[in-house]
């Protein structure tokens, strides 16, 4: 409870991008255009390999959940985003500030323990081919998948525990497009010292250890790639990761510039921009690069898509 001279918050206003006025509406269309694409390129992914019987590998059902969690997550973040666009700014009641930071967390969660699992399916595939089915069927990929979401909302609902604990008076002002941790424990008043080093704990968790793994798992696929006698064989083994690494290059890329880059530099519209390139470039850069890069993906959604045309 806040204290007798003191009001509580119970709705945070979004201030958003103040300064691009004459610049909105292109804005507004540029994001909602990749909304759209996120949508359909991503539902398309999860029906293809839905039905597609040649695309029931690891791999595609590792595919077909980060295409789920980009809708997700897009579902979560562009809506609001394209209303703070357009009115140049934004209100949440506080709880609806809190859930979205935990849905922000929680999916981000989720494609970082998918993407560690992609990495550990792309090494088996290339480092330990004849143990590959054996090591990594069907049944034990929808484990880690189970495993991945379940760890997920365990982590994430540990931290927003805390969060939902913390007092928030006076103060309703955001300067941001989205309820993010950081302006939200500075709009608290509360001591928050305790979720500050929970975060850091759970960013080790979620966030470097699985960069980690990633790294060690590619290292050891391209000194096994090196180690292919043939230019053809090493050409065909790098492809069948280039698409995935492409992806984690991304993720981790934008994760470092927006949380680990020092912001010292920036202007808040520079850490805004920042975070506008994380909420659309990541969910937007999946159906793009493997509409572009998978064949076998490209071809079955052909197939799917004709087959739907001549039904009608």
């Amino acid at each position: 409870m806040c204290e007798d001279n003191h009001t509580a918050v119970t709705k945070v206003l979004l201030l958003g991008f103040q300064n691009l006025k004459s610049f909105k509406i292109p804005l507004f269309v540029i994001v909602l255009f990749i909304y759209l694409f996120i949508l359909i390129g991503n539902l398309l992914i999860i029906l293809t390999v839905l039905i597609a019987k040649n695309l029931r590998q690891p791999m595609y059902i590792f595919l077909q959940n980060l295409a789920f969690s980009d809708i997700l997550f897009s579902s979560v973040m562009v809506p609001q985003l394209l209303y703070v666009i357009l009115w140049e700014k934004g209100q949440l009641v506080i709880v609806g500030c809190l859930c979205q930071f935990y849905m922000y967390s929680f999916i981000g969660i989720v494609q970082s323990f998918l993407l560690t699992t992609m990495a550990y399916d792309r090494y088996l595939a290339i480092c330990d081919p004849l143990r590959y089915s054996s090591l990594l069927s069907i049944g034990r990929c929808y484990q880690f998948v189970y495993l991945s979401w379940s760890l997920a909302f365990i982590l994430d609902s540990a931290e927003v525990i805390f969060l939902f604990q913390l007092q928030f008076c006076d103060s309703n002002i955001i300067d941001h497009f989205f309820c993010d941790l950081s302006p939200i424990l500075k709009l608290s008043s509360s001591d928050t010292l305790i979720i500050i080093w929970q975060d850091f704990v759970l960013s080790l968790i979620t966030i470097l250890l699985p960069f980690l793994c990633v790294l060690v798992s590619y290292m050891c696929i391209i000194i096994t790639i090196f180690n292919i006698p043939s230019i053809t064989g090493r050409k065909k083994a790098f492809s069948t990761c280039s698409t995935h690494l492409l992806l984690v290059f991304i993720y981790y890329g934008t994760l470092i510039a927006l949380y680990v880059a020092p912001s010292n530099g920036y202007s808040q519209d520079g850490n805004k921009f920042k975070s506008l390139i994380n909420t659309v470039l990541t969910p937007f850069s999946n159906p793009l690069i493997y509409s572009i890069r998978n064949r076998e993906l490209v071809w079955s959604l052909k197939k799917f898509i004709q087959k739907q045309t001549w039904m009608q």
